[in-house]
């Protein structure tokens, strides 16, 4: 059975901050450790005021330092919104303080709408970069060549892994030119998925990093111990989806007994579509939906992300995912 892990927002719910955001995201990273959740993933926004994550290695650190054996990374950094230099030496002093158990997951997105885009000082048109930026990134994390100028001070030759994450087939197309791992956003951006995994594997050169492809898959799990139970769940990350598309982002809101209340038939028919690759339910139902979702995608590893408003319904709906993974292996 292929590994699991989990990309966190560290979100941020109503009526509470972003000091208890962290200390929940780090709670569910130390259960996951024992979980044996391969990877935890924060995600770089900015301007949102449900979302934590914004100094993302900082959080990185926070949590890394926290843990023991887990790997924790970036899902991801928003590299245009950054210098290769300083996101290598940002990367480069995580891996010295944690060595081993660093990912460094980039995208090229801006995170954020365009306003907060260029209180950033980020180019518009900067995305068109990633390419060269990645190429750059990899060279400062590489061995120092004969005569190089800039170095990144930690940073060099640490090697910290590099991903390309995305949504489209512009991100799959790079990460087989590169010979990178690969990481799917379908858990919002369903669409491109297949085909998307397609190129990937059809186009890979074997690189340094990796001689063979590896694809990472997102994916929505609302567990708990009834279908009703986690279909009520579900209607916290439905509003925030919702409030998203009307252009209101917010903290996360309590879930409702029916998502029928909320927004107009075809504001929950764009964010159902959005969020079609999410198994919510009971185990049996969770895990029914994630089989044929792995027997799809043939996924090396899943990435699941859950936006659930009480903690520890949240810690529950992941570790019955956990359980749901372990007697899938036992199983074959």
């Amino acid at each position: 059975m292929i590994p699991f892990s989990i990309l966190d927002l560290a979100p941020i719910v109503r009526g509470s901050d972003a000091a208890q955001a962290f200390r929940n995201s780090l709670d569910l990273a130390q259960r996951a450790e024992r979980w044996k959740y391969r990877r935890f993933w924060l995600a770089e926004h900015h301007n949102m005021t449900g979302i934590a994550s914004a100094a993302t290695s900082v959080v990185i650190c926070y949590i890394a330092g926290g843990t023991q054996t887990i790997r924790v990374g970036a899902g991801g950094i928003m590299l245009p919104n950054h210098s290769p230099l300083v996101i290598a030496e940002q990367f480069g002093t995580l891996e010295s303080l944690h060595p081993g158990r660093i990912d460094l997951g980039v995208g090229r997105a801006p995170g954020s709408d365009m306003r907060t885009a260029r209180a950033l000082r980020r180019d518009p048109e900067a995305g068109d970069n990633f390419p060269q930026e990645i190429l750059e990134l990899q060279a400062l994390l590489g061995e120092v060549q004969p005569n190089q100028a800039v170095r990144a001070v930690p940073g060099s030759g640490l090697r910290v892994p590099i991903w390309i994450l995305g949504s489209s087939l512009f991100g799959a197309q790079l990460a087989a030119a590169l010979g990178l791992p690969f990481a799917f956003a379908s858990h919002f951006a369903p669409d491109a998925l297949m085909q998307a995994l397609q190129i990937y594997r059809a186009k890979f050169q074997p690189s340094a990093q990796l001689e063979e492809p590896y694809a990472m898959v997102g994916v929505n799990v609302f567990a708990a111990d009834t279908d009703e139970e986690a279909r009520r769940l579900f209607t916290s990350v439905q509003q925030q989806f919702i409030n998203l598309r009307r252009g209101t982002p917010g903290q996360l809101q309590p879930p409702l007994d029916d998502i029928r209340s909320y927004g107009s038939s075809s504001e929950r028919a764009e964010v159902e579509h959005a969020l079609k690759y999410s198994m919510v339910g009971s185990p049996n139902t969770v895990r029914a939906g994630l089989e044929a979702f792995i027997d799809m995608t043939r996924a090396d590893e899943l990435m699941v992300t859950a936006l659930i408003y009480d903690h520890a319904a949240r810690l529950r709906s992941f570790e019955i995912t956990a359980a749901l993974r372990e007697d899938m292996v036992e199983m074959l």
